[in-house]
């Protein structure tokens, strides 16, 4: 999806999907992430404004995936560890997250979990793989299914056709397909004029464009695009790790996986 789309193009796309603006702290912070030599600093004071923000960067950071010896009580801290890019994205998935309802938020409590514990495992595997790309891969992770939630918020029944697309899943059948027959558009298509219009990274927005995609990548060959192989093969293996068929689409079996597992192994 990297062909410029005209605006109509892409409100067709959309289906009269609302991507949500970028927060002011999230434009900040960005701002001060592209400074030469950014301040960690500033960054944290930046979170610390949030205390919404800044509860849900202690709580993460806290967590058993970092595995600290003691717990961390302060912003400037869990940002010296983090680091700014891992901040960053942290903070632009809970911003997605501030964008939905209270019922919404309730209905998608383990999808909020699987998101984080997929963003760690993707990660831990491109480290373990000797990937370029392990940040974006973390990044990727966070926000591959940020267009979920957004496509709960205008479809009331959305999680039900999730569900059947998981189920439905296989090389004759991707997810996104039996999405698109229900409402003209996907999840992956939102994530990435999400993601796209919050300035991810280009190979980023791609691999979020194309992870129900994977089947095709991976039977192709050619040299094509080695970045997108790159991002994708740690993060289907972290779908699959995590169970998001469990989670997003109450399946017992990964239909999807065992159509690219194969090839991305």
């Amino acid at each position: 999806m990297s062909e410029e789309l005209t605006s109509e193009q892409i409100q067709l796309a959309l289906q009269g999907i609302s991507v949500p603006p970028q927060p002011q702290i999230m434009v900040d912070l960005q701002m001060e992430q592209y400074m030469p030599d950014p301040d960690l600093g500033a960054i944290a004071r930046l979170i610390a404004q949030d205390p919404g923000l800044s509860g849900a960067l202690l709580k993460i950071v806290n967590s058993a995936h970092y595995g600290l010896s003691s717990k961390i009580a302060s912003i400037d801290k869990a940002v010296n560890l983090l680091g700014s890019r891992t901040v960053i994205n942290l903070i632009n998935a809970q911003s997605i997250r501030g964008e939905m309802t209270d019922e919404a938020i309730v209905t998608l409590n383990r999808f909020w979990d699987t998101a984080q514990d997929v963003a760690m495992t993707s990660l831990t595997l491109a480290k373990r793989i000797g990937s370029q790309t392990v940040d974006e891969s973390y990044a990727l992770g966070l926000f591959h299914d940020c267009g979920i939630p957004l496509m709960l918020k205008r479809f009331p029944d959305y999680m039900t056709v999730l569900e059947e697309a998981y189920a439905n899943a296989g090389p004759d059948c991707r997810v996104v397909d039996t999405e698109n027959r229900a409402f003209d558009t996907n999840h992956s298509v939102v994530g990435y004029y999400t993601a796209k219009s919050w300035r991810l990274p280009e190979h980023v927005t791609n691999a979020i464009a194309n992870h129900h995609n994977a089947l095709a990548i991976f039977q192709d060959d050619s040299s094509r695009d080695p970045t997108l192989k790159n991002l994708l093969a740690p993060l289907k293996m972290a779908e699959h790790i995590c169970q998001s068929y469990r989670v997003l689409g109450s399946q017992d079996v990964d239909h999807e996986w065992e159509s690219v597992g194969p090839l991305v192994l």
